[in-house]
């Protein structure tokens, strides 16, 4: 299987938050904030991420790490000088692009709020600002600990601050949720003129307390009609939607987020984390997870948790499953050297798939129609392995 090196990415998961959510289903764990504090060892982590991305070192394989996330959790629950500590430990040990995209999710209560220039100086340049809601109800139906109040000042807080690229992360679907009020939570969002709007229905998970003690959603029929309202709205205020629940001004995609999706490949670093990485001179595309629990992560020299490498048959699946996430698709020439295997091979699918309307006509693209788009499980199933 003759495969080409993808772009490469780095993914850092740091897995504290003040309080775990009820409809989260991430690796993360409750804590009370505070530096030096045993519930929050940063030191020890720190330590136990650059030795885990030692472990990694052998797949960059002569690539510029191009974007990194630092997810969680709630990462701004560190120290602008721990995060600091992170990134000079990753720039000493491989190359970084120029342009990098180094991306942190950040929680709007005024604890993070007053490290945010911390962090820009520290070398995030995006922040990704969790507010779910402006809707003060729901935000507690949520769980979350901030307020509208704080959301506002967040965003306007981080801009003053200097970050020239901020995402907000919205959700809609909520409990009790109308569409007026959904239309309201995103109207407010724009009017706070974020670069990326992450604008995604609220799913119960399992192993949350939303599926032990389910609330009561929308109903499918209002569901569809925040869906088509909320689009609307985004596009009439230059928010151009390019995967499932990403919208962004022109040319403020996720990059991060676009190399998961084209396919690419990824370090994943932290408890718990993940990663895909392509072994070109093996024909190998492997995935690597470490271990979830914080202190056996710390405690482990190597704390690789598992590694599989991804059979041949589920290939067509795997590069579906991400590229088909994307509005526009991805060129049909990205397929050979993403999977090593030749694009004849699915033919057949892609064929009966443009003549029943589900992927756009044009051969020398990979992408769901607006019914397609619609229906993506169903087109989905079409790669499944027999």
């Amino acid at each position: 299987m003759s495969l080409q090196l993808p772009p490469l990415s780095l993914y850092i998961h740091i897995p504290w938050c003040i309080r775990k959510c009820p409809y989260c289903d991430f690796n993360s764990h409750a804590v009370k904030p505070g530096n030096n504090s045993e519930d929050l060892p940063e030191a020890d982590y720190t330590a136990a991420l650059i030795r885990d991305l030692d472990t990694e070192l052998n797949y960059v394989q002569g690539r510029e790490i191009e974007t990194i996330f630092i997810g969680g959790g709630t990462p701004s629950l560190f120290s602008p000088q721990a995060l600091q500590n992170i990134l000079q430990g990753v720039a000493a040990r491989s190359p970084l692009a120029a342009n990098a995209e180094i991306t942190m999710e950040a929680n709007p209560g005024t604890f993070e709020q007053a490290r945010f220039a911390g962090f820009l100086n520290a070398g995030v340049n995006r922040l990704s600002i969790g507010i779910q809601s402006f809707n003060d109800q729901h935000l507690q139906t949520l769980g979350r600990i901030h307020n509208s109040e704080n959301a506002h000042h967040a965003v306007s807080a981080a801009r003053q601050i200097g970050f020239s690229n901020i995402n907000t992360d919205l959700m809609h679907g909520l409990p009790g949720q109308t569409p007026e009020q959904a239309m309201d939570d995103l109207r407010t969002a724009i009017s706070l003129a974020p670069d990326h709007l992450s604008w995604y229905q609220l799913t119960i998970e399992p192993n949350t307390e939303f599926h032990s003690r389910p609330p009561r959603l929308p109903e499918d029929e209002t569901l569809w009609d925040i869906q088509e309202q909320g689009q609307t709205l985004l596009a009439a205020h230059g928010y151009q939607q390019y995967e499932i629940s990403a919208y962004s001004q022109p040319g403020r995609q996720a990059r991060h987020n676009l190399n998961y999706w084209q396919f690419g490949d990824y370090i994943g670093i932290g408890a718990g984390a993940h990663g895909k990485l392509t072994l070109a001179g093996e024909g190998k595309i492997l995935r690597r997870w470490k271990q979830r629990q914080p202190k056996g992560y710390m405690q482990a020299i190597n704390p690789i948790s598992g590694q599989q490498e991804i059979a041949r048959d589920e290939l067509p699946f795997e590069f579906m499953m991400n590229a088909l996430r994307l509005h526009d698709g991805v060129s049909a020439d990205l397929y050979t050297p993403a999977t090593g295997m030749p694009l004849s091979q699915i033919e057949d699918q892609l064929q009966q798939l443009r003549h029943k309307g589900l992927l756009v006509a044009d051969p020398q693209r990979i992408a769901p129609t607006e019914q397609g788009r619609l229906f993506l499980n169903d087109l989905l199933e079409s790669f499944l392995a027999d």
